[in-house]
């Protein structure tokens, strides 16, 4: 494996698209750079020779491009079945699975929900994009995943703090969503 090969080269510039992406607060800016970065993945994988992680890479790219202006269950479920049927048709098996997973997870996370619970989400996305270049032998992608992982979570605390913050001194815990005085946005941060 050649570190400068323009296989990892590809993967070192997916690093700094994705990284920044997940240290964006505003969700709009996370799927910018991540869309960038899903674009660059697709050429890092079919340089590898990984034809399902790029097919993947290629179908979260436009997935998490359009999810900047629509967000739809429905859509969330085309990019799904995208992903499956080209999974498919590349014969994919065992652990080539771990991408299109990921991918599926990303596809719902985008398209269905915002804030923190699509933060969480997105790192479990995040997990077995992960153990995919790891087992692919990734550097960038390696890299990057695990920066990433550390920059939602580092992410996430944040904006947990900051929505307690903002609901003032005391506020450690929402109420509950059937409690007095609990609105039906309780559990949803955008």
């Amino acid at each position: 494996m050649q570190l400068l090969s323009p296989a990892q080269v590809a993967g070192y510039v997916a690093l700094v698209l994705g990284v920044t992406g997940f240290l964006q607060r505003d969700d709009r800016r996370l799927k910018l750079f991540v869309s960038a970065e899903c674009f660059v993945y697709t050429l890092h994988f079919a340089l590898l020779g990984r034809p399902p992680a790029a097919s993947s890479a290629l179908v979260s790219g436009v997935r998490t491009l359009a999810s900047v202006w629509f967000r739809a269950a429905w859509l969330a479920a085309v990019a799904v079945a995208v992903n499956v049927g080209l999974a498919l048709a590349l014969s994919t098996r065992g652990l080539g699975w771990l991408p299109v997973a990921g991918s599926c997870l990303g596809a719902v996370a985008l398209f269905t929900m915002q804030g923190i619970p699509m933060r969480l989400v997105l790192l479990a996305s995040t997990s077995m994009w992960l153990a995919n270049n790891v087992l692919s032998r990734s550097v960038g992608g390696t890299v990057l995943e695990s920066l990433i992982a550390l920059s939602s979570i580092s992410t996430i605390v944040r904006l947990i703090v900051a929505r307690r913050e903002a609901a003032g001194p005391g506020a450690l815990a929402e109420p509950a969503p059937d409690a007095p005085g609990a609105s039906s946005s309780a559990t949803s941060c955008s």
